[in-house]
């Protein structure tokens, strides 16, 4: 049965290809990646991969494997290190071969993947981890596909609304998120320090200082994921202190983490908890040394997204969020990504978790500064107060 409408199929592959990616190009390789649950919207990027003269390299994930990982599920749970690390040359060549990458998210059955421990998981993201390195050296795009799971599992009460409500939000037009960020961007620029003050839903108040050092503000407007509406820097791995609590949830690598608290004592996390998956969340923590501090500071930008997904690529746009990423810094935040490896203020790690908390009416967060220009959530957008 076709899910989605063929103009609307048309219209959201023409986004990924030309706004996300720039074009294709004759020649181009383009992996494209997702689940069988994907192919609507697979088989029409093919379609436009062709006929824009590139080359569409069509990879198909195995139900018991998240995101494509270079090993499955299986593979995590029974596999010896030396079976791990046996990684096939044609990986490797599949990889560097390619020239842009579009990954098209969205699972039938996430029980296929989310049965791992939590040193499982870790051994899984240590082995994929040239694989990421690879595909963000080069263009790519997320993007979510709507499954019958994913409308269970976001709590709608039909599949046809959860089918609207992202078919939507993937063919809007990303001109209004860039006029929001371009407005906010030079404040978050010149900023030296985020501040989040935030509350537990027994009323214990929280600070969390992070300082932003020398990096550079970012603007999403789908250029990575799709759709989009972020604004992020990469803080100074090493001086962020204080407490906070993040309270929307999280579904990662089949489990779902809720109702955060994080404290950091000279960027190392040295306390934390979760309501809800603290086991998964330990599990990220203990990765290594990066995955103990900060990657990322951002800001959702995104005033369409009204229905709070536990989707991470949809969880971190929403107009009037903010979050923090565990782990991996972004080389593009860094004037010379080089030398901010060697100096200590780039945060290298198998991990990049991102964890959100809601300034809007009735969520967790209480009041957020950049610097001492205190920022608001106004008609679905980040502004500066009092303007």
């Amino acid at each position: 049965m076709k899910l989605i409408r063929p103009e609307a199929l048309e219209k959201w592959a023409e986004i990924l290809l030309n706004h996300s990616l720039g074009g294709i190009k004759p020649g181009e390789r383009v992996m494209v990646k997702g689940e069988a649950a994907g192919w609507e919207l697979i088989a029409e990027l093919e379609r436009q991969i062709i006929t824009a003269g590139g080359i569409p390299d069509i990879y198909l994930v195995p139900p018991n494997n998240d995101r494509g990982r270079v090993w499955s599920a299986t593979m995590g749970h029974l596999g010896t290190d030396e079976q791990l690390a046996a990684i096939p040359d044609w990986h490797h060549a599949r990889y560097d071969g390619m020239d842009k990458y579009i990954e098209v998210l969205g699972t039938e059955d996430p029980t296929q993947f989310g049965f791992l421990a939590p040193d499982h998981t870790v051994r899984l993201a240590k082995a994929d981890r040239p694989f990421v390195n690879i595909r963000v050296a080069k263009p790519w795009i997320l993007t979510l596909f709507p499954t019958r799971h994913g409308a269970e599992f976001e709590g709608f009460k039909t599949m046809e609304q959860y089918v609207d409500f992202l078919v939507e939000a993937s063919t809007s037009d990303p001109a209004v998120i860039k006029t929001a960020e371009d407005q906010l961007a030079p404040i978050f620029q010149q900023a030296k320090v985020m501040t989040l003050y935030t509350k537990t839903p027994s009323g214990n108040h929280h600070k969390l200082n992070i300082n932003l050092g020398n990096t550079l503000v970012q603007k999403c407007c789908g250029e990575r994921n799709w759709p989009d509406g972020e604004i992020y820097r990469s803080p100074d791995p090493r001086l962020t202190n204080g407490e906070i609590f993040l309270d929307l949830p999280v579904f990662h690598q089949g489990n779902t983490i809720r109702g955060i608290y994080l404290k950091f004592n000279k960027g190392v996390i040295c306390d934390f908890s979760a309501l809800e998956g603290a086991e998964t969340l330990r599990s990220i923590i203990e990765t290594d040394s990066g995955s103990r501090r900060l990657g990322e500071a951002a800001l959702g930008m995104n005033p369409g997204l009204t229905h709070v997904l536990k989707e991470p690529l949809y969880v971190e746009k929403v107009g009037g969020t903010a979050h923090i990423a565990l782990g991996q810094s972004y080389e593009d935040c860094y004037p010379d990504p080089e030398a901010a490896k060697k100096n200590g203020t780039f945060n290298d790690s198998a991990r990049h978790v991102d964890l959100v908390v809601d300034f809007r009416d009735g969520g967790a967060g209480i009041a957020l500064f950049l610097d001492n220009t205190q920022l608001v959530v106004q008609n679905g957008i980040w502004v500066v107060a009092n303007t």
